[in-house]
Order: C-alpha cells, then structure tokens, then sequence
C-alpha cells in the first residue's frame, strides 16, 4: 500500500492497525518517546507471521542475487521473517567487463544500474520467464517482490542502447537533458542535481512525454509480470512540478504520470531514494511518491555504533525535519557498503545489533542490505565474489529472525523507546503493553531494572528461546550480556522449529584450479541433506562429507553447486554456490594498458595471486614492476612464468586503476585495460 494513503486515509489506518488515538503511556526511564494506549497488535493469518503490507514488515535487500537464486531462498527468506524482497535492477544493462559475473573484478555489480533499455531481463540476473517464476513462488509464500528501477540515467556507452529504446524516444537528442553529459557539481542547486548527470551517468530527460510512456509501459509490465513495488533509484534526481525546466514546453510532470499511471498504484509500496545530502527536497518528495530513504538515520546509526553512544532521544529522532516518517531506514545501503567504507568500519555485530533495533521499531520499514557471501573487512566482495549468489548468512542470523518476527507481532502497536536507568548502552523499545526489546551494545554484561507498561506475567527470552523473565507491578530485572538481544513478547509469537544450515567449508573459494576441486560439506540442524550440480539430481550427503568438483569440465566453465537441508518440521534450507573452473595464466601471456591523460609517464603493473592460504604470490612489492612502452599512451607487459589466479592492478605511483580494497582485474589475454 503507498504510504501516501495510509496517512490520508483514517479507514486505511484503522484497517491497518494504526491506532491514533488513546491515552499516553507513562514514560520509562529516561524515557524519549512516547506511545498511545492500544488493546492489540494486528494478527497476521501467514503461517510464518509476515505482514501482508510491505511497510508493516521488514525488507531483505538481495544484493545482486540472480532471480532463480531469490525463488530458491524464498523459504529461508519467509522464516527469518522477511515480507518482502527487494531485488537489484532487473531491466537490460551495460555488459561491461566481458559480460563478467564478478561483483568486482571481471564484471561489476553496478552495471546493472547502466540501463540500455527498461525491459525485463539481463545477464546478470536473469530472464524474463524466471522473474515471473520468482513472482508466482514468492507470493505463495507471502512474500512481495520490490523491484529496484532506475529512471534517472543510462550508460554512457550509448552504442550498447537499444534501438527500440531510440525510436520509442524519438532519437539519441531527444533521449537526454540539453547538459545531461555534463557530472552535477553541486548538489544544493536543484536545476544542477535535475538536470545534470550523476556519477558521470547520462541524464534522461524524464520529462520527454514519449519517455515517460516507455518507462510506464515497463513498469507496468513489471506489475503483469507480478512485481508488488518499486524502488526509484537516485529519485530525488528527477525534478519536482516546481524544479527547474530544461525545456519550458516540458512540465516536470515525471512523477505525477508515474504514480497515476502505474498499474495498481495503490496496491503497491512505492518509495524514492533522497539521500540527505543538501537540497534534496524529502518531505516533498515523501508526498509525492509515499515514502522516501531516511540515509541520513542511517548515519546516525552507524555513528551510534561507532562512538558507542546509543542515546534513546538520538536512535528515536530520524532527521526528517517536518517530513513525514514514511521512511525505509537501514543501517546501511548498497552505496553505503561498497562506496563509503562501511565494509570495513561496520562489523557484521554491528549490522546484526543496528538492524535488529530498526526492526523492533514502529515507526519506519526496515530494510536488511545482505552482504556478499563470506565478505569480512578485509574482503569486502567475499569469498566467492559472484553476481547471482545468495549473501551472506548474516540475514537469516537467529536474532535479526527474532526482531523480523517480533515486528510483525507487533503490528498497529505504538513504539516507545528509552534507557533504562540512564544506561546509555543498554536500548529499549516497548511496543505498547505487549512486547519489549531491549539490546545492549556495550563490551559488559548489564544488569537491569526496568520500569515498564509489559502485561504482568512470564516472557521467553524469544532469541534463546529459553530464558524466562517475570514481570510483576510493572517492573522486569535481570541481566544481559555483552553484545546481546533480549525480546519479550507472547501475543503473536510464531513457534518455528529452528532451520537447517547447509554450507562449504568457510576456507572454500569460488574457483577450481587445476583439474578438480575437493570441496567439504557442511549440515547442521539437518535431518535430511543433499547437494546437487548444475541442477542435477539430488544426492544425500552427511556432514563432513567431501565431494570433487569440476572433472572434465572445460576452462571457463561455471558450475553451480546446489545444497539443502531439512530441519525437524520439514521447512527447507537452500543455498547455491558458483564455481568458476580457472584457466590458468601462461608465460609468455601479454596484456596492454591505455595510460589516461592525467597519469604520470612511468607506469607499473602490480601482480598477485591470492590462492594459497599462507601466502601471496607478487611478481614484484607494490607498486610492481614497470610496464613497457609500445606506443604514445599504449603500455604493455609480458609473463614470465605461468600463474594460477592473477589479478592486476595498474598505478603510476599516484592513481591507480582499483580502489583501495578493491581486488585486481582478471587477466584476459591480449586485452587493452583502460580506467572506467
């Protein structure tokens, strides 16, 4: 449902639970906030508790996961109690990299957000045919699909556009803005950030009417295809009925036409990114859409967690000014994480503590990013590295489930959120008089004395699942460990038998070196397990067991490795691993390098191999060995010795041609790199 309604609409939020009347509570502790007396949550029919409205529930953001990868997880996915799935951008898009599928390296995750036409289906995520497939299996379980879409930009490659995409706009020169190659400067100046080009990325002039008609048309083949909502990427981006024109015969009519035109409108959760960076305009943008991204909150957690101060009338306040909060919040975003260094300041403790109190939180949707598999700080990308896989076990974590479940219990109930006893590391959050959450962040057990509005009577530690606490004349004591969740409630608790765990071992990598890969299985809580290769038939396999992977297959090849597991109650785990068989580097090998403009004359090509546990393989110390010059600007460098995995980054000791803790590129013979 566009929040929009629901905030206009007094039936809409008496349906919905929404009580806006009734007396306040008494305050607890240091007490910020404040809650409205309501009898009862809002009961949930779904057999795992989820919430048939988007923004009573809480959002998994799959990262970069291929469509059949989400259908295949959907079940995880709804018992960790997730309402929705949000995907990454589903229409055609730039191939860069050789059409790789490395999140980084040999493809990049962000070519999907470098449309070439708006139709379903890419390289990267999949077909058309498998988004509806993932569509029809989400919704049997209750489970909405919120697609990512970009309006604002295209690629730069303008050759790679699709010709249907030209004709429909009427040719290139009516595709963009009159400046829309130029990179905004400043983003305060509305007509700079409306009709300028973001991160160098062409911008559409989303105010051609044959666009808006085009773009509309996919989005409602996105709602036929069974799509619940979308996300409008870098939204606030697109100009506002007021914003500066770049053609006075063009109304900036944008959004009025998609949130009228669109199929379902108001069946759908619509919600525009507006990063809070200056000028951005939210509380309107909020009106115009329903909901907008609270990024400037999510800074705020972040720095709670960082300066380990976790006052309650900060964590309560999300920035918005006079805005409605009608807000996704996050402790972080994709931008977040592979932009700004939260990969390396955040650890997955913070992000599981972080995200749990947004989920325990009335106000606000909750959205969890999922990071690359096996991603740490110091391999932000992860262990396998690839485009299509499922992120890491961080999303299904037994107390992030427990805050999903405990959110969706509390449905239509107010939020009160406080310190205990002016323990400023220890949060609490009531949800009215039926349900308490309360989080410790700091490095010690606290014990606590808590004057609360919780029915009288006995709780279970709903995180353990065995831990009893008393409440009696309004007040609850015990203790809670460091870096700990406790959540209480009884009313709507969901009893799920806990899952199943399938997995490789940890130490495992997504390639095959050499002529096979030995690869051990892992099964935890799993009464019956099997593995399956390239959608082959399923063989059980215990524990341990060790299997060989990639006999016979061809150089380059990728090989899918597809595990479940069955818990005690027959719910069922999955889980899909990419191997890519790697061929390997031959001496005499010889690559070439195109030096910008800017970059000094002498230029170095840095070479290692990450394969060995104990040691990496360098053809020479950072900054590497000098490269050849073949011609003005064209430099070159030739293998010496054969290599197994090598990845290559190019510096001429000031730039470089990878980002700090961004890996190397794959080397591909002959190929002329250059710097995007």
């Amino acid at each position: 449902m566009n929040r929009k309604h629901l905030l206009r609409l007094g039936t809409v939020l008496a349906l919905t639970g929404s009580l806006l009347a009734g007396a306040l509570l008494a305050g607890c502790g240091s007490g910020s906030g404040s809650g409205l007396e309501s009898e009862s949550p809002v009961a949930s029919d779904n057999p795992y508790g989820l919430r048939d409205s988007v923004e009573d529930g809480a959002i998994l953001h799959c990262f970069a996961w291929s469509f059949e990868t989400i259908e295949e997880s959907l079940e995880d996915i709804a018992m960790a109690g997730y309402s929705a799935v949000q995907t990454s951008p589903i229409n055609a898009c730039y191939d860069g990299g050789n059409a790789g599928m490395a999140l980084f390296g040999e493809g990049k995750w962000y070519y999907h957000y470098q449309p070439t036409d708006w139709t379903i289906g890419n390289y990267q995520l999949g077909t058309r045919e498998e988004f509806i497939s993932l569509c029809e299996a989400a919704e049997k379980y209750g489970i909405k699909v919120i697609v990512d879409v970009a309006p604002n930009h295209t690629t730069t490659a303008t050759e790679a556009l699709s010709e249907n995409l030209l004709d429909a706009v009427g040719g290139i020169e009516n595709l963009y803005h009159s400046d829309g190659m130029t990179s905004v400067v400043d983003y305060t100046n509305r007509e700079d950030c409306t009709l300028r080009a973001v991160g160098g990325l062409y911008d559409v002039n989303t105010e051609n009417p044959d666009f808006q008609d085009y773009f509309i048309a996919y989005l409602n083949d996105c709602v036929a295809c069974g799509a619940d909502g979308f996300r409008f990427d870098t939204a606030k981006h697109i100009g506002l009925e007021d914003d500066p024109q770049d053609d006075p015969n063009l109304p900036n009519n944008f959004w009025t036409r998609v949130m009228t035109e669109v199929d379902k409108a108001d069946e759908l959760f619509l919600y525009g990114e507006v990063l809070q960076d200056g000028g951005e305009r939210i509380a309107d943008y909020i009106e115009v859409i329903g909901a907008a991204t609270a990024s400037a909150y999510g800074e705020r957690i972040r720095t709670s967690f960082a300066t380990n101060v976790m006052k309650a009338s900060l964590l309560t306040d999300m920035k918005l000014g006079e805005a409605e909060p009608n807000v996704v919040t996050w402790v972080e975003s994709h931008d977040n994480y592979t932009g700004d260094g939260t990969a390396q300041s955040l650890s997955n403790e913070d992000v599981r503590l972080g995200y749990a109190f947004l989920a325990a939180r009335g106000e606000g949707t909750p959205l969890f990013f999922a990071r690359p598999y096996g991603a740490d700080a110091k391999n932000m990308w992860g262990t396998f590295n690839k485009i299509g896989m499922a992120g890491d076990d961080l999303y299904k974590d037994a107390d992030v489930a427990a805050a999903n479940r405990f959110r969706n219990a509390m449905t239509g109930l107010p939020e009160n959120i406080f310190n205990p006893e002016e323990k400023e590391k220890v949060v609490c959050v009531e949800r009215g008089t039926k349900g308490l959450f309360i989080m410790n962040t700091g490095d010690a057990e606290e014990t606590f004395t808590i004057t609360t509005n919780l029915e009288k009577g006995t709780y279970v530690n709903r995180c353990d699942g065995t831990t009893e606490y008393k409440v009696k004349g309004g007040k609850l004591s015990g203790t809670i460990a460091a870096g700990d969740i406790i959540i209480l409630y009884n009313e709507g608790y969901v009893d799920l038998a806990a899952p199943a765990k399938v997995s490789v071992a940890d130490e495992t990598q997504g390639y095959i070196l050499g002529e096979s890969l030995e690869v051990t299985l892992s099964a935890e809580n799993s009464v019956k397990s099997a593995y399956s290769i390239d959608g082959g038939a399923p063989v059980e396999f215990a524990d341990g067991e060790v299997i060989t992977l990639g006999e016979n297959a061809a150089d380059g090849s990728r090989i899918r490795l597809t595990l479940t597991g069955e818990n005690e109650a027959g719910d069922t785990t999955c889980m899909s691993y990419l191997f890519k068989k790697q061929e390997k580097v031959s001496a005499g090998t010889k690559i070439y390098f195109e030096k910008p403009e800017d970059w000094n004359e002498r230029v170095l090509a840095y070479i290692y191999d990450e394969t060995s546990s104990s040691t990496v393989r360098e053809n020479s110390r950072w900054p590497g060995a000098a490269m050849t010059i073949e011609e003005d600007g064209l430099y070159s460098y030739t293998f010496e010795e054969d290599w197994q995995v090598p990845l290559i980054i190019f510096t001429d000791g000031t730039h470089q041609s990878n980002g700090k803790l961004e890996p190397g590129a794959q080397i591909v013979a002959d190929k002329i790199y250059t710097v995007e």
